[in-house]
């Protein structure tokens, strides 16, 4: 189709938004502050803030109440919301068509895992990838929080559940799993619980908060109660240094970075949890993209159907 076959009924001259401006409106009601959107965005403040700025005198209203430490959203900001995060998610899937579309093996792509699994798993990937695309530039997102792959927060991603978006494809590469892990200092000191009513009196660790710990430990048949519970991170590396430090016991993948550590309960306690790799449907026809995903997606598969448990 040509540009010229288009015919679309418009008043062109009365769609003159800087969408720099509207993307600086929506980081700010995001993020709460000039400080911290400018930071997401990577501006300065003053840069964000001119935006802003400029866009209201652009609109004729006043889309913020500012104050000394948070910015609110006044009434017109509110109404004026919805249709500027529509222009988002044309923004968003403009990027991804035209990325889709790409065929330069140039660029960088990004793989988010959690941190224990990036840890243990990605390195030799990566090293291999290195070794076979050079041109590529590759980023690791370890984090325990699910990035957006419809909003390119990643562009591959490795997770534990099924996608359920129409707009993400997955591939199932194996199962892992998790056991109960101490220090030996730990039980040397403590003990280790014999029998699944055998807890009280021991510590645990747990991941996020309170809520979401106890109900992991429930369903695995483990009546922990809020006061054995009293250590947290949303970062599996620091719950792993805190089991070796002897804090107390933890949920923890198996693997060679649970080398040292003694297994509790190891024959009644167990997480079987399946490995997905995800990405975007927009992006698999990308060159790029497309190797990184076959690569992980071979090596991923052979290390988890041989993978050391401790």
């Amino acid at each position: 189709m040509r540009a010229s076959d288009i015919r679309i009924s418009m008043k062109w001259s009365a769609v003159d938004l800087d969408w720099n401006q509207v993307r600086a409106f929506l980081a700010t009601a995001q993020e709460g502050s000039f400080s911290a959107a400018s930071r997401a965005l990577g501006l300065t403040q003053p840069t964000l803030s001119r935006q802003v700025s400029t866009l209201e005198a652009h609109l004729g209203v006043t889309l913020f109440e500012r104050g000394t430490r948070s910015m609110a959203l006044t009434e017109a900001g509110q109404a004026l919301l919805a249709p500027a995060k529509v222009m988002l998610d044309g923004a968003f899937d403009l990027s991804l068509a035209a990325e889709g579309r790409s065929t330069s093996m140039q660029g960088k792509v990004s793989i988010t895992a959690t941190s224990l699994f990036a840890m243990s798993y990605l390195p030799p990937v990566i090293e291999a990838l290195r070794r076979k695309a050079p041109e590529l530039t590759l980023e690791v997102i370890a984090s325990n929080s699910l990035q957006d792959l419809r909003r390119r927060e990643a562009d591959i991603a490795v997770r534990h559940v099924r996608p359920s978006e129409d707009e993400l494809i997955g591939r199932l590469i194996g199962e892992h799993t998790a056991g109960l892990y101490a220090s030996p200092g730990y039980v040397e000191q403590r003990g280790a619980p014999s029998a699944l009513a055998d807890i009280h009196g021991h510590d645990f660790l747990g991941f996020d908060n309170l809520d979401q710990a106890l109900e992991v430990y429930q369903q695995l048949g483990l009546k922990v109660t809020p006061d054995q519970l009293r250590v947290f991170s949303g970062h599996g590396e620091v719950l792993l240094a805190m089991v070796r430090q002897g804090l107390g016991l933890c949920i923890l993948p198996d693997g060679e970075f649970c080398e040292g550590l003694k297994p509790v309960l190891a024959d009644q306690v167990r997480v079987d949890f399946p490995v997905w790799l995800v990405t975007h449907r927009e992006l698999q026809t990308n060159p790029r993209i497309r190797l990184v995903f076959d690569a992980l997606a071979t090596a991923l598969t052979e290390r988890l159907a041989d993978k050391p448990v401790s």
